[in-house]
């Protein structure tokens, strides 16, 4: 099963509604003990919230990576590498603080 990732399919056939409720549960999905992948990045539950165009949703990918990563998300599939490096990185200092 190493091979093998869970990729919840946001944006895929549901409401802006359904992709936040996902979001917020997220972690359920661990207790199937495979990789999560949030794909979210410039996704419309975002850019439709904001009332803005997916070139500029980046502040609204960022804020949600970091709650996929707080919800178990292993993997992010992204358009913006670096933003999510960042987030990735204050994400791993927040488990740090958390661990001491």
């Amino acid at each position: 099963m190493k091979d093998i990732i869970l990729d919840v399919g946001f944006g895929f056939g549901k409401t802006i509604e359904h992709n936040y409720q996902l979001l917020q549960q997220l972690k359920v999905f661990q207790i199937l003990g495979l990789p999560l992948l949030a794909g979210l990045s410039r996704k419309s539950m975002i850019y439709k919230v904001l009332k803005t165009t997916p070139e500029h949703a980046l502040h609204g990918t960022i804020a949600l990576n970091m709650v996929a990563l707080q919800q178990g998300a292993k993997i992010l599939r992204v358009h913006d590498v670096k933003a999510a490096k960042e987030t990735i990185a204050l994400w791993q200092q927040l488990q740090l603080a958390d661990n001491e």
